[in-house]
């Protein structure tokens, strides 16, 4: 169980922009979101940050940020953001063929070299302590031009605060992301932990 409950979109209705921007990138109003707002300031920020991380008229490909998103929380083990960034990827584009093998992606021919390099940095980068080193980033810099390493290191690091926020409050996972977990990511031991009520903490 969450440690706070999402409370109903109409609770701020000076979000309505701002929730938009999550129903957008999701299909839904994530319960993150929904508990956040106790403190709508917060959530306006987030959503702003959001806009700028994850725009799509960047260098980078918007499905492909949203991959980062997901390699860099499998490295912080929360699992809510595994999901909801998984769920994200397949709606901006990732093919269900590419999200299938994310568990071979060294070893997959359906992912580029430049995108194996930036994988293995969104984990590194993801981890605690951090594992990004001057090697990796000589390989990063081979494949991706300096642009690029800032707008994905930002996709990085915008989940890092989703990362804490949502392990720390145990944020309930919805439906949709549910079913893609049990889908694809239970092949790597994902069970959803906190975030799926019943589940043993």
């Amino acid at each position: 169980m969450a440690h706070l409950k999402p409370l109903p979109a109409s609770t701020t209705p000076s979000l309505e922009e701002d929730f938009a921007v999550f129903t957008n990138i999701l299909g839904f109003i994530p319960n993150s979101l929904l508990t956040m707002q106790r403190r709508p300031d917060i959530v306006k920020g987030f959503a702003a940050l959001t806009r700028a991380v994850m725009s799509e008229e960047g260098t980078v490909d918007p499905g492909f940020k949203r991959l980062l998103s997901h390699f860099a929380s499998r490295a912080a083990g929360c699992q809510y953001c595994e999901a909801h960034s998984l769920i994200a990827a397949g709606i901006h584009g990732i093919s269900d063929d590419k999200i299938n093998a994310i568990w071979e992606y060294k070893t997959s021919p359906l992912y580029t070299a430049a995108e194996k390099i930036a994988l293995d940095f969104a984990l590194a980068a993801g981890s605690v302590p951090n594992a990004v080193s001057d090697s990796l980033i000589a390989e990063m810099k081979a494949h991706w031009n300096e642009g690029d390493i800032v707008e994905i290191l930002a996709a990085i690091s915008l989940y890092g605060f989703l990362n804490r926020w949502n392990d720390s409050m145990a944020t309930e996972l919805e439906s949709a992301p549910t079913e893609l977990g049990r889908r694809v990511l239970s092949q790597g031991g994902w069970t959803g932990g906190k975030h799926i009520s019943g589940n043993q903490r």
